[in-house]
């Protein structure tokens, strides 16, 4: 199944005036991972839908959607160790398989025997993970439906800025201390469409949430995902290829890392693949374009 949809710029500005940073901030509650304070929200009423945020940002970039996701579910979200509020500790071995640890114990201990997820990027990886955990009987929950936005599903077809990739190299440290605000929004701003600039605002609030409890320091360890990616490929596109519950890809496909041929690759490999384009909306369809994103999630649910 393919849709295109074109991004819709009234909607996405009418989702903007939800609130701030500190309103973020302040609806949510922080609990403890191996000794780490991990900032959560949780809202609305349903069935529980968890939302996984990418990188360098982190659960803000839901902030948009999060009104109209939290009238139809209940929507958990949380910032991954090293991201946004939660702890950013030096040194950590950061990884993906922590952070499936993390959430595969926040839920559990939640006490939720089903959920729903709803990843972007990084968080993309993680759900990976844990859907192949789930294929290998040792998840504790049930996953019942994924939808997936932009992420480096297939490492094969990533393509990434150069900045992450002086990141992954041994300059790393020296790139991630010394990141200015210029080179952060100049590179930022090359991964949206030109549906839905940020404005000054917008980018006060990403560049904070990145530099809070010194998140600078840290990004050339969290990068690390990259190669993740590559040395676990064929365990979590196996997750992918052998999954049997409902799975969509909302794409921007303006996304010049993780955009258009990542959902054509996606629908190659994928099974059925259930895929919703959205034209002129880059790797941040959620923040971009919300309201498509959220008619093209609340469609697929319906499906179910």
């Amino acid at each position: 199944m393919d849709q295109v949809i074109a991004g819709h710029t009234m909607a996405s500005r009418s989702a903007q005036q939800v609130g701030t940073l500190e309103w973020w901030q302040q609806g949510g509650k922080w609990f403890s991972y191996e000794g780490h304070a991990i900032f959560s929200r949780m809202a609305g009423q349903g069935e529980p839908l968890i939302l996984l945020h990418g990188f360098p940002t982190a659960s803000w970039d839901w902030h948009r959607m999060w009104p109209m996701l939290t009238q139809q579910y209940n929507v958990l979200v949380l910032d991954m160790l090293g991201f946004g509020f939660s702890d950013k500790p030096v040194p950590y071995d950061y990884s993906i398989e922590d952070q499936a640890d993390l959430f595969e114990g926040w839920i559990s201990g939640l006490g939720l025997k089903t959920v729903h997820l709803f990843a972007h990027d990084y968080g993309c990886s993680v759900t990976q993970e844990l859907l192949a955990r789930e294929q290998e009987g040792t998840l504790p929950f049930r996953i019942a439906s994924i939808c997936f936005l932009n992420g480096a599903l297939f490492p094969e077809v990533h393509h990434p800025l150069l900045i992450q990739k002086l990141l992954c190299s041994p300059l790393g440290g020296l790139i991630s201390r010394g990141l200015s605000r210029r080179t952060f929004e100049r590179n930022f701003r090359r991964l949206l469409g030109p549906a839905n600039p940020p404005d000054r605002q917008d980018m006060d609030d990403f560049w904070q949430l990145l530099t809070y409890n010194n998140g600078r320091g840290i990004l050339h360890h969290l990068i690390h995902f990259m190669e993740e990616r590559r040395c676990h490929r064929n365990r979590w596109v196996g997750a992918l290829q052998k999954a049997t519950q409902p799975m969509r890809l909302v794409s921007g496909v303006a996304d010049p890392v993780s955009g258009a041929a990542m959902a054509r690759r996606y629908r190659e490999l994928v099974p059925n693949a259930d895929v919703v384009s959205l034209r002129n909306v880059g790797h941040y369809p959620h923040f971009e374009s919300p309201w498509d994103v959220f008619s093209a999630y609340r469609e697929f649910r319906k499906q179910q």
